[in-house]
Order: C-alpha cells, then structure tokens, then sequence
C-alpha cells in the first residue's frame, strides 16, 4: 500500500501540499510562501514561527528592544538630556515611533532619504547630518523644509550656506541650520573657536537661514575600550565645541541645540557640553559595541541588550569541522560576527551567497537544516542590506517592519 509520505512527496503529486484544503492550520509548516507573504501583508501572524522564515533574515528580539528603548528613556529623563536617536542603524519608522513614544524628540538621519521618509510618515524635529552639498540634495532639503518647519540640517562650508540662502530665499522658506563643527573626526566639521563662530554668525544673519546651535559627533570616542577611557577620548573630543558655545554666547549668539553623543558615551556626554544625544545602536546593539567595555565591567558593554540577529539555515555539511550556511557576503557576513548561544562556533565567508560556520570541538551537533541565529558586527551595514525586521517573541513572529529604501538604493 502507497504511504501518505509517499504519495505527498511522489514526483506527479509533488504540487498538492499547498493546494489541501486547511493545510495552513493542519499543519503551519505546509502553507506556501505566497500565502505567507500574504498573511505578513495583513498582519496576520497567527502560527507563524522563526523555522517558517526565508534565510538569510533580521529577527528583532521584542522583549529585548523594549527592555533597551527603556533603559535609554529613563536614562534621558534622569540624566537629564534630550533624545534624538539616530536612524541610520535601523531605517525604520517602526522603530522611530517607538523611540518617539518614549520621549525623544525627533531623530537624526544620514540621508535625505532617510529624513523624507520619517517625515512623510509623520515624524517630525528631523536632524540631517550632512550638509546638501549637491543640487539635488540641496533641492530636497528646501522643499523638506517647506514642508516641515521642524526639520534641520547641518552645513560646515561657506559656500554651501551660501547656495542654501540663495535657494531659500526663491523658495520664500527659512531654514533651520546647525552648524557642524569637528570633534576627533576628520569627514566633516569646520574648525573650532572664531572659524565655528564666523560661521554661525552668518548664518544668523543671513535673512532665510536660523541659526539653531551646534552639532559635534565625537565618532572616535562611541567605540573605545574602556569606559573610562572612552570618558577621556570623548572630553577630548569636544572640548573645542564648548569653547565654540562659550564664544558663541559671548558674542550674543542663541545656541539652543548641542548635539551629538553615541551609543558608547550616552552616559557621559550630558556632563561635557551636550544638549540632546544622536546614539541609535542602543535599540539592536551587535557584537563589536559588546566589546568596548561598560562602566562597570571593562569586558562587556551590558548595559543593552543584543536585541537583533540574523537567521541563517545550514545548506550543507560534507567537512569535518565546518558547515556551509546561507549567510553570505552578500548578507554582509563578517569574521567578527557570534553565533547566539554557540560561542564556540567560528563565523567565516565563502562566497556572495555562502557563509561558514568552523569548529574544533562541540560543532558536531550541527545538522543540515538547522537554523542559527547569528549576532552581526555592525548594524548599519547589515541593515542596508534587508528588507524587513521579522519581530519575534520566543520563537513566534508577532510583527513585520518594512526597512527603508527597497524601491531602489537606501541612499538614493
């Protein structure tokens, strides 16, 4: 007699799982990918499970998340300094709204296309970090502007105010600008002291442009070991920003805004001269930032939680001591990267769509099939690369949140 086994799984009836009648709530492993992704379009997450997913994919730790968007709330309200969180790491407006409904009072962004994007789904006291230092950049920035009032962004180069001012004012729009200043990084901020003040002082002046304060993002500083250390290194940092406020203020200038500050100095940088801190790592965390040491434990940076992994499944396993997986270059696998759960599993790279996992001794209960969870080394790399979050608590998949940019290049 022709078993169940058999007669599903023959070549002429290979086509009839999916199409069973109620074979989604039978069994959930056997409905078919379009009808998961269906079920995601309607939020229907009903029996949906991490082992149903397409690997290589980012699960979001809810329980986690919540516990890190906690902590640097109630640290923002304690400390006190305000909050506007960095998006680049996630690109989410999930993600944002959750920050925003925890106090904080905008977000900052890298892109322009990362602040349209917010505002065009209702979030407004935007911060773009880089100066629109291109046309099309420059338009964008005017046009965000008129219509949000609350948006900024950043500009470090006289030409470039210039060419703001000029635009605005055939737009009929004023412009909310932070000057950018240096702090330990070379990519962008004029120089302290009477060239910072300079400046400010024309764009103060200038009839479509509001001076609104300072920016200085000591980047150096977010990942030296050390707390202690990483104290020093940020003091250092933005030591000149403070005498650029104090001349400021001496010279009768409003600064209302100092922003900068990183995930690695949240807990410092309200004591040397800022007014609102930009860090984003805090709400995923990955395995580098693990490294830099907290205040309490220079071997581990406790303080949040690693609240984001990449699921990958095991494709094959034909070598002692390694399995291949499909996390890839392409999923932006890299040597630094840790295996949840498994520390002595070793994560390496072979190709755009193979990833390794090594092993001297307690790999062998690897199987193919299986699936990983594996923390990334640097979240704003690996989320440029995915589509979506896949929220989970436990194993179960209680959420979907869109990444940004997937009709074309997140940076376009």
């Amino acid at each position: 007699m022709t078993s169940r086994r058999r007669f599903f799984f023959s070549p002429a009836n290979a086509l009839l799982v999916p199409l069973l009648p109620n074979a989604a709530s039978a069994n959930p492993k056997l409905f078919p990918y379009s009808e998961l992704e269906q079920r995601i379009a309607r939020k229907d997450f009903r029996g949906i499970g991490k082992d149903m997913l397409p690997t290589p994919c980012m699960i979001v730790d809810l329980d986690l998340f919540d516990k890190n968007l906690t902590t640097m709330a109630d640290f923002a309200k304690s400390a006190p300094i305000l909050l506007r969180p960095h998006v680049k790491v996630h690109k989410s407006v999930d993600v944002a709204k959750r920050q925003i409904a925890r106090g904080a009072i905008g977000v900052t962004a890298a892109t322009i296309a990362e602040a349209e994007l917010m505002f065009n789904n209702g979030i407004q006291g935007v911060l773009w970090t880089k100066q629109p230092a291109s046309i099309n950049n420059l338009q964008r920035a005017i046009a965000l502007t008129k219509r949000d009032p609350s948006f900024l962004f950043v500009v470090d180069d006289f030409d470039v105010l210039v060419n703001v001012e000029e635009a605005a004012a055939a737009a009929k729009v004023k412009c909310r600008i932070v000057v950018s200043v240096f702090a330990g990084l070379t990519r962008q901020g004029i120089a302290n002291g009477k060239p910072a003040l300079e400046l400010a002082q024309k764009v103060h002046l200038s009839r479509h442009t509001v001076f609104e304060g300072y920016m200085a993002y000591s980047g150096g500083a977010s990942h030296t070991k050390g707390w202690e250390a990483r104290r020093k290194k940020s003091a250092e940092d933005l030591a000149g920003v403070q005498e650029t406020v104090q001349l400021s203020k001496q010279a009768g200038l409003p600064v209302k805004i100092v922003s900068g500050g990183s995930t690695g100095t949240y807990n410092m940088d309200h004591e040397l001269g800022l007014t609102e801190l930009e860090c984003g790592s805090y709400v995923f965390m990955d395995s580098l930032y693990r490294k830099v040491g907290g205040r309490t434990d220079d071997s581990v940076y406790s303080d949040f939680d690693t609240a984001l992994s990449i699921l990958t499944t095991v494709d094959s396993k034909q070598h002692t001591g390694q399995a291949t997986t499909d996390y890839g270059n392409k999923a932006m696998a890299q040597l630094t990267d840790q295996v949840k759960g498994r520390p002595w599993l070793q994560v390496d790279k072979q190709g755009a769509e193979y990833g390794l996992l090594k092993w001297k001794d307690g790999g062998n209960e690897i199987k193919v099939g299986d699936r990983l969870e594996i923390y990334c080394s640097n979240l704003d790399m690996s989320t440029n690369c995915y589509d979506r979050y896949y929220v989970a608590k436990g194993n179960n998949i209680v959420d979907v949140w869109p990444i940004m940019g997937r009709a074309g290049a997140a940076q376009r």
